[in-house]
């Protein structure tokens, strides 16, 4: 009987023991996804703002203002442009 009882408590102090390391993993886990996540949402942040600097440096009349600017260009005249349509 004692023998029974020994093992029984040997049970229930290793799963005692196991619950504690499984909370332990599982609190472990979970602060390491909330950092994760907020890593995620920065990147998310710092995407739209290249996206938007992107744009900025796109847009046309900056180009344009650079092209006449820095390079010398000018739009054609009126008699130099030829439409070209495709065939249909």
């Amino acid at each position: 009987m004692i023998r029974a009882d020994a093992f029984l408590l040997a049970l229930v102090v290793a799963s005692a023991l196991g619950v504690v390391a499984a909370q332990h993993q599982s609190r472990k886990l979970f602060a390491e996804l909330e950092r994760e996540q907020t890593r995620a949402h920065e990147l998310e942040v710092e995407w739209g703002q290249l996206q938007l600097e992107q744009s900025t440096w796109a847009a046309h009349a900056r180009v344009e203002k650079i092209a006449r600017e820095r390079m010398g260009m000018r739009p054609p005249a009126p008699g130099q442009v030829i439409a070209v349509e495709g065939a249909q």
